[in-house]
């Protein structure tokens, strides 16, 4: 509830300390005294817009401070956890106005958003005028009011839960799916490359090998050629060997015909066909020792070159190819796996979309048993408003399509002025006062479900007296058993049912400026001070000893 409010410096106030009690408190006062700039001020510090017009004349800023005593599980609270700021004690938003139409907010004097402070302001209080909307404008807000007034809110949470649940399960599947159709696009590609790397085999650090052993082959042939040229030196047509083995035998036939000189010439050349034949000998067992086959060179290079050539096709090294196939080979596996998940995930989504459409269509029951009771509650309440002829329905329109987190549903309140007019939304056919009656006969239904702690009405009896003016204040007052409820009003039969009066007053401003300059104040009225206001409510500006006697029946009947 609110306790208090504090207003320096706008518009007529100077300066206002205003303690609030729980129950009905009205504010009454001339015409033009302050009262719906206490209204604004209020607002102002809720979080409503800002202007710069609110600050009054001379001074460089406006404030507003209001104090609210909130239940520990309010959810007021847990907003201010969740915006990690203070939420102990008293809660005490403020707002400070500048002349250039700048504002600021603050919250447990820690510094916040407008639109922070909005959203708390909302949770605390609720005001309402004969032109006011706030809880009939949106459809959300229609089906938020039912859901209280039927005790739903378990059921919707429950249904929100299901919800998200199935949305995960939707957003998992959509997921799987994906990925599932682009692996599929790629599976004929992966089996061909995997069934290529299958049959190359490629093994890391090969390339490296192959490159050795080729390089070592390649200087081997070249050692080879040469061997191979030598021994063809020592072995053909034109061999050392065989002219001079022919040339020794000649010599030695001729041996006895020779002289001594010529044993020295066929010593050296017999050395020479020895010598030469053991340089061939040695050339051959060379030539066999070598590292150099043709047909391994070739099948080296060969190998090598596949690799390599594969390599480049997949945009990689040749190191890299075995660890491509395996990953080939593992996505080919996953495909499997995911087929196989995909039809898991299915099934749970068919489960979460099964759960959630059955709770939600018992929601959807709950919410029509829930309509039939609030019309019959408001209807109880419209013969003593003067809306006896009027009927109030609630539109419910149920259709799957339109699943979301609080179900199916679209709700709507429709009401039908008189009998034979067409019925439709309440905003579109109720007048102005109608609308604040029915939105007083939905409030005292919903009593202390789906309001804020403290509501506000702004002159929601203008225009009606007498009997009407007396159901309103009747009304209030028992509505005022379970909120907090503030009126501002001109009937004096609402007034009488008050458990504190406020009295808004204009007078001329004590700060001492130059001009003259006038203020509002505020009141609080004893018993004999609220008689003689609520007889001015009934006179005028000429209070008489009948008004005066009419003021104290009707607060007496009020206190019966």
């Amino acid at each position: 509830m609110l306790v208090a409010l504090s207003i320096s410096d706008i518009v007529l106030i100077e300066k206002l300390e205003i303690d609030f009690a729980r129950g009905l408190t009205v504010l009454t006062g001339e015409t033009g005294a302050g009262k719906s700039i206490l209204l604004d001020a209020l607002s102002l510090a809720l979080g409503g817009r800002g202007d710069a017009g609110l600050v009054r004349h001379g001074a460089a800023r406006g404030q507003v401070t209001a104090v609210f005593d909130v239940a520990p599980d309010h959810p007021a609270r847990t907003l201010l956890a969740d915006n990690e700021l203070d939420g102990d004690g008293d809660l005490v938003v403020r707002r400070i106005q500048a002349t250039d139409g700048r504002t600021r907010a603050f919250i447990n004097d820690q510094a916040v958003s407008a639109t922070l402070l909005k959203s708390l302001g909302d949770m605390l209080v609720e005001i309402h005028g004969q032109h006011d909307d706030r809880a009939l404008v949106d459809e959300r807000e229609h089906r938020r009011l039912l859901d209280a007034f039927g005790r739903l809110e378990p059921q919707v949470a429950d249904v929100a839960g299901l919800w998200d649940r199935r949305r995960q399960a939707l957003k998992e599947r959509d997921q799987t799916r994906a990925r599932l159709e682009a692996s599929r696009r790629e599976a004929d590609y992966l089996r061909a490359s995997l069934d290529e790397l299958d049959k190359l085999k490629p093994q890391p650090g090969e390339e490296t090998e192959l490159a050795t052993a080729r390089h070592r082959m390649m200087q081997a042939e070249k050692v080879a050629g040469d061997l191979k040229e030598a021994l063809e030196t020592l072995e053909g047509s034109g061999s050392p060997i065989a002219s001079t083995a022919s040339l020794l035998r000649r010599l030695e036939r001729k041996s006895g015909q020779i002289s001594e000189l010529g044993e020295a010439v066929i010593k050296p050349l017999g050395l020479a066909v020895d010598a030469l034949e053991e340089a061939r000998s040695g050339l051959e067992a060379w030539l066999r020792a070598s590292d150099y086959d043709p047909r391994l060179l070739e099948r080296t290079e060969e190998r090598l070159f596949a690799l390599r050539a594969a390599a480049r096709k997949h945009d990689c090294t040749v190191d890299g190819l075995a660890a491509l196939r395996d990953r080939m080979a593992a996505q080919l596996a996953e495909l499997d796996q995911s087929e196989d998940r995909l039809k898991q995930l299915e099934a749970t989504l068919a489960a979460a979309e099964g759960a959630y459409g059955t709770a939600a269509t018992a929601l959807s029951k709950a919410r029509s048993g829930a309509a039939r009771a609030l019309e019959q509650a408001v209807a109880t309440e419209l013969p003593a408003l003067k809306l006896e002829r009027a009927r109030f329905t609630v539109e419910q329109h149920a259709d799957p399509a339109d699943a979301g987190p609080t179900g199916y549903d679209a709700i709507e309140f429709w009401v039908e002025t008189n009998p034979g007019t067409r019925p439709g939304p309440i905003l579109k056919v109720a007048s102005g006062g109608e609308l604040s009656r029915f939105l007083l006969a939905l409030k005292v239904s919903l009593a202390d479900r789906g309001s804020a702690p403290t509501l506000v009405f702004d002159e929601i009896d203008t225009g009606v007296g007498g009997a009407v003016a007396e159901a309103i204040g009747l009304r209030l007052a028992r509505l005022a058993e379970r909120v907090q409820v503030m009126s501002v009003t001109h009937a004096p039969q609402v007034a009488a049912r008050a458990a504190t009066h406020l009295l808004i007053l204009k007078e001329a401003s004590k700060a001492g400026h130059k001009e003259e300059r006038v203020a509002t104040r505020v009141v609080q009225l004893a018993a004999p001070e609220r008689r003689e206001e609520i007889a001015r409510m009934l006179a005028g500006s000429v209070i008489t000893d009948e008004a005066r006697a009419a003021a104290a029946r009707l607060m007496a009947g009020a206190a019966a």
